[in-house]
């Protein structure tokens, strides 16, 4: 492995955690299966209450949200995520996903949108770009220029993800 791989993956005491927010039980699993092969820990919820619960808890650094929930919808996570000392990038995603959502999502503070079903490749080069974006902004280090780079679109993220493997579906 050479160094740069090995600096982009984090030790276990800094392993980022994810939380991936859906009712469909399918979709916690899918997501699970993809974000195995990254370095985060991945937490699951199927409704806002949980989710929220679990952010109180836990330092996350991307919300994968499902557009909507029996108890709320991802504009309420995204509100009360606000709050948090170190809030999290907020990832929706949706079957009716459109330039719409997309637009509505970013304008409010969102990160992306992702269409389901999943593709392995776009969920993990998302989270990736999410997480570096998170890293950027409450890492331990002070922003740098990379950081700046990469929250331009310098595509730092894209590079970081092509360290894990996908394997073909």
């Amino acid at each position: 492995m050479t160094d740069r791989a090995e600096k982009s993956i984090p030790s276990p005491e800094t392993t980022p955690a994810v939380l991936a927010v859906s009712p469909l039980p399918a979709d916690r699993v899918l997501l699970r299966e993809i974000l195995d092969q990254g370095p985060w820990k991945l937490h699951e919820a199927s409704t806002c209450r949980e989710a929220l619960d679990l952010l109180r808890d836990n330092k996350v650094s991307v919300l994968l949200s499902e557009r909507d929930h029996a108890d709320g919808n991802w504009e309420e996570l995204l509100n009360a995520t606000a709050r948090l000392p170190t809030p999290p990038q907020l990832i929706v995603f949706s079957r009716l996903a459109d330039e719409s959502l997309w637009a509505e999502v970013l304008n409010m503070g969102g990160f992306d949108v992702l269409l389901t079903p999943f593709e392995a490749e776009e969920v993990l080069r998302v989270t990736f770009a999410a997480w570096s974006r998170w890293e950027c902004d409450f890492g331990p280090a002070p922003p740098t220029r990379k950081c700046v780079q990469q929250a331009a679109g310098d595509g730092a993220a894209n590079r970081l993800a092509g360290t894990v493997r996908i394997s073909p579906a």
